[in-house]
């Protein structure tokens, strides 16, 4: 059997196969709300076959959560009654569909121009410090000047803001709960130790950084009861700097992975920028490989599946065959396979990968913005 589309199962959550929608921004969701072509544009994906779609990040109930009016939240009515639909538009074509909660953290005012009035969620009030980046100086400039660090009730307040739009999720009929906790984004800002340089319990050591982000999810698990599974992306890298990392080691990684098991996680979505790349030196094991050699859950890996390059290095890439991919999944490295940029060639590419179709060309300028 092809391993890919092998079936699992994760709590409530029954996979028909292996393959995960990643979660790509798509700003087609005028003042949040997500419209009819935002449902097709999911549904054609639930058609195509696809075992599991995360949405695009959706901004939790809180002020400063995301800075652009055209990502989707999951608050208000009007937000709600869009998502219901999107839900709907899946479930009718046989799929499953959870939302990638999202909070952007330092890197508000990254997207868009903001109201000064409010002050960006920063652990410590720092950006973070700057490397390898694909950031305008004149946005790093505005960003690395330093705000006010997150107050005892600033952390409380984003805390139930997850929690509401959790339930929000539940309520109106989503499959799971999937976390954005990566790439310098609010929860992973607090696991670095550039922007978490707090001495009180929600900083220190690795151990302690870590308690915030538990802290969530313990608080969505609570909120949500033991049916549903939460989905919990993090990274090494950071859109501050590429070459950033929460831990050095494996050791300093299971610090943190088992710390989320425990507190309520059933899904590690392993970031990175290519899935097959070592995640440690003196290892060929990858970042998703850790993520379930180190804690025993269900990893899934993630970064230019199909691709023969990352988007961001120079060039167009070109389709690249699944070879090593499959090799990993029947190793049983990693158990799920999340791929974002296939998904927007092709919605059907579920199904032309298991009838043994070739991989889909990805287009930047034809591909990446449209909502099709």
């Amino acid at each position: 059997m092809n391993p890919l589309f092998a079936p699992m199962q994760i709590r409530s959550l029954a996979l028909p196969n292996r393959i995960v929608m990643s979660p790509m921004t798509r700003e087609h969701s005028p003042a949040g709300v997500p419209g009819p072509e935002v449902a097709a544009y999911y549904r054609r994906r639930a058609e195509g076959g696809t075992g599991l779609l995360i949405t695009e990040g959706v901004a939790i109930d809180h002020p400063t959560a995301v800075d652009s009016t055209r990502v989707p939240r999951l608050h208000g009515e009007s937000a709600l009654a869009g998502w219901r639909t999107v839900v709907d538009e899946v479930h009718a074509a046989g799929g499953r569909i959870i939302p990638q909660l999202w909070h952007v953290g330092p890197l508000w005012g990254a997207m868009r121009a903001v109201d000064p009035a409010l002050t960006p969620m920063r652990p410590s009030g720092l950006w973070g410090r700057v490397g390898k980046t694909v950031y305008p100086e004149d946005y790093l400039a505005r960003a690395s000047v330093p705000t006010q660090a997150m107050t005892e009730r600033d952390i409380a307040d984003v805390i139930d803001g997850y929690v509401r739009s959790a339930r929000n999720a539940v309520d109106v009929g989503f499959d799971g709960i999937a976390i954005h906790a990566g790439h310098g984004y609010l929860l992973d800002a607090f696991l670095w130790e550039s922007t978490n340089q707090r001495n009180d319990h929600w900083g220190g050591d690795l151990q302690r950084r870590t308690e915030f982000p538990a802290e969530v999810v313990r608080a969505i698990r609570r909120e949500i009861g033991p049916d549903l599974p939460i989905f919990y992306r993090f990274s090494q890298h950071k859109q501050q700097d590429y070459a950033a990392r929460i831990a050095d080691t494996p050791d300093e990684l299971a610090v943190v992975l088992n710390a989320l098991v425990e507190a309520g996680v059933d899904v590690l979505d392993a970031s990175i920028r290519r899935f097959d790349a070592p995640a440690f030196e003196g290892s060929a094991l990858t970042l998703a490989g850790w993520a379930k050699k180190l804690t025993g859950a269900v990893s899934m890996a993630v970064g230019s599946v199909g691709l023969d390059k990352s988007l961001r290095d120079a060039g167009t890439p070109r389709p690249a065959d699944l070879d090593g991919l499959l090799r990993r999944l029947e190793d049983e490295e990693f158990d799920l396979v999340a791929i974002g940029r296939l998904h927007l060639a092709d919605p059907a590419l579920a199904t032309i990968l298991r009838d043994g179709g070739p991989v889909p060309a990805f287009d930047r300028n034809l591909h990446e913005r449209r909502l099709y």
